[in-house]
């Protein structure tokens, strides 16, 4: 008999314990039998980090492992939170599982959700939780699972498109990266989005909650400042928890067509009434407001919090990425700075306050808008330990900023960057660049480094190459 005691999510999410990418062979199914497929781990164990990536992600394993090894005791057992916490740092202490026993893992049990795209193009990427023993996700579908973490046997399951109304057969609503569990006392919750509705429900039985928002359930097309209910708005990355409000960013279109505001909203978890809203992009006698065009706000989109946030529970603080105003590749039509777009915002979790922000790109032509959620950690500076807050980009820049003040940890030099020859385009004439630590992605490409397996090959990715001028970063 297997205990519960041995088990380990496949994913890299733990029940009692975590995956360590270093001694991991790529598991083998039959062919065509779509299963939850391990690349690597998204755990960091005893100091080792490790990434995990799905493909083929159609259902939930899990494996056990065949050694008598116990979870050190005041371990937590959960993984309740998206990526493992509010600080984003996708760790786990347990320490059962490690890279001298890993590869004695045997599957326990498979959970198939169905739900797969006839055209093989079906994707998973929750990052599912654990609480009390019970796993929460959701399938290529977007329908919600609740799962016995011991056994697989299924609990409940919900599917948020069964008024017919739409479906999410064909991907078109987007994919779902994760849930968020909330409880106070004996009433817990799980809160998740499909297509433009914020859903609730409760966690054991998997039933609406009747008394959030209308019959369980806050359209997030409501409360943007302006008609969007023909535009694109969804949230594929799950919400942030600050006591008793849920902050959210949403997914909307990119353009060249009409996009909706991305801004940044707040919940109340009992109710699903609306708290507070930061307009990412400002609204006359808000800061920001002169970056832009006079009318701006009335028409231009994006600048929205797509990949996830961070949260600094003890100073109450959220700390949101906003994405590119659209249209990505074009800015004619939104002259100037474009604040809060590209910035990474330090907001007042109570209220939506803005602390400090710091903007990346300004004027953003390239979608180069930040790709991951923030990450809270100590640094060493300068003799001190400084409670940070780092930030990846798209182009494979670390930026490291003071949690408090914004101050930067490190030299950001404002470059000369070249104009742009696009009809009706003014770009910004600087960029930031962070001058530590050093980039973990090349910044050039030289013609050395093109394809040379065939001159078949080369010549046209060189003719390609020479057309694309100045080989600049910006």
């Amino acid at each position: 008999m297997i205990s519960d005691q041995n088990l380990i999510m496949l994913s890299g999410i733990p029940l009692r314990a975590k995956l360590v990418a270093a001694d991991v062979r790529r598991l083998k199914f039959p062919a065509g039998d779509f299963r939850w497929s391990l690349l690597t781990s998204a755990a960091t164990i005893q100091g080792i980090t490790a990434r995990h990536c799905f493909r083929r992600v159609l259902s939930l394993c899990l494996l056990h492992l065949a050694l008598a090894f116990t979870a050190s005791a005041g371990d937590s057992q959960d993984w309740p939170v998206y990526l493992g916490d509010n600080e984003r740092t996708h760790f786990s202490p347990l320490k059962q599982i490690n890279t001298k026993n890993v590869t004695n893992l045997q599957v326990a049990w498979t959970y198939n959700s169905g739900g797969a795209r006839h055209d093989g193009r079906s994707q998973m990427q929750c990052n599912p939780l654990i609480v009390g023993g019970v796993l929460y996700g959701t399938s290529p579908e977007v329908n919600l699972l609740a799962l016995n973490a011991a056994t697989g046997k299924e609990l409940w399951r919900f599917d948020p498109f069964t008024d017919g109304s739409t479906n999410n057969s064909h991907g078109t609503l987007g994919v779902n990266r994760g849930v968020v569990h909330w409880a106070d006392g004996t009433n817990a919750r799980i809160l998740f989005t499909a297509g433009n509705f914020l859903h609730a429900l409760d966690a054991t039985t998997g039933k609406l909650i009747p008394s959030f928002g209308d019959n369980g359930r806050v359209d997030l097309k409501q409360g943007l400042g302006r008609d969007v209910s023909k535009l694109y708005v969804l949230a594929t990355t799950p919400g942030i928890v600050f006591r008793d409000l849920l902050i959210l960013g949403t997914r909307v279109a990119e353009g060249p067509g009409p996009s909706a505001p991305g801004h940044i909203r707040a919940y109340d978890l009992r109710t699903g009434k609306m708290a507070w809203v930061f307009h990412t992009i400002p609204q006359p006698g808000e800061t920001g407001y002169e970056t832009w065009p006079a009318d701006a706000w009335k028409f231009i989109g994006g600048a929205n919090s797509w990949a996830g946030m961070a949260l600094d529970e003890k100073r109450g603080i959220v700390f949101a990425p906003t994405g590119s105003p659209s249209f990505d590749f074009w800015g004619g039509n939104r002259h100037g700075q474009n604040l809060f777009a590209n910035c990474l915002l330090a907001l007042d979790a109570a209220t939506g306050k803005r602390l400090w922000h710091y903007q990346f790109v300004h004027h953003d032509l390239w979608d180069r808008d930040p790709p991951a959620p923030p990450n809270l950690l100590s640094v060493r500076h300068k003799g001190k330990s400084i409670d940070a807050v780092a930030q990846v980009t798209k182009s494979g820049h670390v930026f490291v900023f003071n949690r408090e003040t914004g101050e930067p940890l490190f030299p950001i030099e404002e470059r000369t960057v070249p104009a742009s020859d696009l009809q009706g385009e003014s770009a910004w004439p600087t960029q930031p660049v962070p001058l530590k630590p050093e980039p973990f992605a090349r910044q050039t490409l030289t013609m050395g480094e093109l394809t040379d397996i065939s001159p078949a090959s080369r010549w046209p990715v060189l003719e390609r190459f020479l057309k694309v001028l100045p080989h600049a970063p910006f």
